[in-house]
């Protein structure tokens, strides 16, 4: 039997390594189907339940297991579907190959059914490489292109191939003109500046006396580099959201997140250092960074599109970042003075402390804090968490401790919702022996994560370690949205667009078979973790949290927190009454002045 352009794609991905191509069936690729089933599933087809769904389990993959993830889509719709995840992808600077259909090469240009300009549609998406197949030569060349250049770069790239293209007999391109041949495999490399940059680098970060450190997701092959430089320098360390397993939490010196869900000791951290170094970070918010000429500023950027960015950097590094920092630390001299480090280790004690008693505060009816914080000494070492975006990314950012191997990420940069559930898919294919978590508001929960436990239904059992854990954070309220509307304009929580309906999320999940627990008492959070995390069936959590448990930002004044107090108090109904009662004490019981402070200082987070 001749090979068919479908049977090589898949032969070709086999070859690059790929085991599993996550998608959704359609006719638009009905060719590569039944080369699948010729193929006995390999690589093999995780049907996701819908196409944007698949691009984020491709996402997950590729984000936990730093392989190249491929989806897979239909014509039209299929197509359109895989955009939001693709371009979560591309803005986390995540190796993703999308492979889709299009109708028939004697179609295009009629206004045939499902009919849609691809190259168009993703030449953004996948601006670094997209490409149509139309003769059978051309696939191995267009296929490896996107799967190197993906990996190369760290970003997206499109293979579309026409519905009758992927049934014509495969024939290699030749030897002949212009036939354009290809070849196998993506190098290993790790690019290094050059020792006259190296020096210039050395020289402002010596001349520093209070030094800060922002450490991204490219910082995370270079940890033990990162913490030596740090104690070289006497520095403090913050860390990007997407770098939050770059460097372990428990460290004295690590301040935590920066941004509007970050901590208020990196919040310090920024604001009080006369130096800054970057590694791997494009950290987009500058205002969180040292005001303009107060900080002389060294970036290193494997990537040499990134660096410049942000902030006048007075060198910019580019190269691998352990590399980079390997060939940096011997021109670096150890301070002598430890009175800027002891500052910091300080107020990132105190942060601490603060996060245990917002944790501890009573909430109508659970405290999403003290949901999060009370999983810190319960995670397995080993343990993959994904965090949706809204208020679950705030505490997630604040709270949970990573250390060690353990992994986490999120929608970093698009923040899109919806990811979470999807991403901890994706980890679960890329190592099913891992234990997996997903934080999810009951937004994202509504809006991806219900359908997508049937994808759990469907492939659980295959997993080494069946330990899938999602925890809705149910507040009944798009709450992220609903806080920034209080603090930045002083608008009330407007209900028709806020409220969500209370969905039986734990009994949804047991009526598929896996395990699903409801907690609406505070004495029951910590069991209900426990239970989940020793179940040998995926487990929902459906905690029902406090709405009005605001999340403050680090730079937050009293004015400004009071004024979003007081535009909750405008609404007239349940909850607002219920708000009424006990928002000012929790705001309150961490701002300046505070009973609990006596240091002045603010507590807070960012993004």
């Amino acid at each position: 039997m001749s090979t068919k352009v479908s049977d090589h794609v898949l032969e070709r991905l086999r070859t690059w390594g790929v085991e599993h191509v996550f998608g959704y069936p359609g006719d638009g690729i009905n060719g590569l189907l039944a080369a699948w089933g010729r193929a006995g599933d390999d690589p093999r087809f995780v049907q996701a339940r819908h196409e944007e769904m698949a691009a984020f389990e491709a996402v997950g993959y590729a984000k936990f297991s730093g392989r190249v993830g491929v989806c897979t889509a239909t014509s039209g719709p299929g197509a359109i579907h895989l955009l939001n995840g693709l371009y979560d992808a591309k803005l986390d600077h995540v190796p993703v190959v999308a492979i889709v259909g299009q109708t028939d090469r004697s179609a295009m240009g009629g206004s045939y059914q499902q009919e849609v300009d691809l190259l168009s549609l993703y030449k953004d998406v996948a601006s670094d490489f997209v490409e149509m197949v139309t003769v059978p030569e051309q696939l191995p060349n267009v296929l490896d292109r996107a799967l190197r250049t993906a990996l190369a770069r760290r970003t997206v790239c499109a293979v579309i191939i026409p519905a009758d293209v992927q049934e014509l007999d495969y024939t290699p391109p030749g030897h002949a003109f212009k036939m354009v041949p290809s070849s196998l495999g993506m190098p290993q490399y790790a690019p290094v500046p050059a020792d006259e940059d190296l020096a210039r680098a050395a020289e402002v970060l010596n001349a520093g006396e209070r030094v800060a450190i922002l450490v991204g997701q490219g910082a995370r092959g270079a940890r033990a580099e990162v913490m030596e430089v740090a104690e070289r320098l006497g520095a403090g360390v913050a860390k990007a959201l997407l770098g939050k397993d770059a460097l372990d939490d428990d460290l004295p010196y690590v301040t935590g997140a920066i941004g509007l869900l970050g901590t208020r000791p990196s919040y310090e951290l920024m604001t009080g250092c006369d130096t800054l170094l970057v590694v791997g970070s494009s950290f987009p918010y500058t205002q969180f960074l040292p005001e303009f000429g107060t900080a002389r500023a060294v970036q290193i950027d494997i990537d040499p599109h990134m660096v410049g960015l942000r902030y006048p950097f007075e060198v910019n590094l580019v190269g691998d970042a352990r590399k980079t920092l390997e060939r940096l630390l011997p021109l670096l001299t150890p301070v002598t003075d430890r009175g800027w480090r002891q500052k910091i280790e300080q107020g990132v004690a105190r942060w601490w402390e603060v996060m245990e008693r917002r944790a501890a505060v009573d909430a109508d009816p659970v405290n999403p804090e003290h949901v999060v914080h009370a999983l810190n000494d319960l995670l397995p070492e080993n343990v993959v968490i994904a965090a949706d975006s809204g208020s679950a990314a705030n505490w997630y950012a604040r709270h949970l401790k990573l250390r060690g191997a353990m992994r986490g990420s999120l929608s970093g940069t698009l923040a899109t919702m919806g990811p979470g559930v999807p991403y901890v898919i994706g980890a679960k294919f890329a190592d099913p022996g891992r234990p997996v978590i997903a934080l999810v508001g009951d937004g994202a929960m509504q809006m991806n994560g219900l359908a997508e436990l049937i994808t759990v239904h469907k492939y659980w059992q295959e997993w080494q370690d069946p330990r899938m854990v999602v925890a809705v954070l149910n507040n009944r309220d798009l709450n992220q949205v609903t806080w920034e509307m209080r603090a930045m304009t002083g608008a009330p929580q407007f209900l028709p667009s806020q409220s969500i309906p209370d969905v039986a999320y734990a009994g949804f999940a047991r009526s598929l078979g896996l395990n699903g627990l409801r907690i609406d008492d505070p004495k029951d959070v910590r069991g209900a973790w426990e239970t989940a995390l020793s179940s040998d069936t995926p487990c929902v959590l459906d905690f029902v949290t406090d709405p009005a448990v605001p999340p403050i930002p680090p730079h937050a004044t009293l004015g400004q927190i009071e004024a979003a107090a007081t535009s909750v108090l405008k609404g007239d109904s349940d909850r607002a009454a219920m708000v009424r009662q006990g928002f000012k004490a929790k705001v309150q019981e961490f701002l300046p002045g505070s009973r609990h402070r006596t240091d002045g200082h603010r507590a807070g987070g960012g993004r």
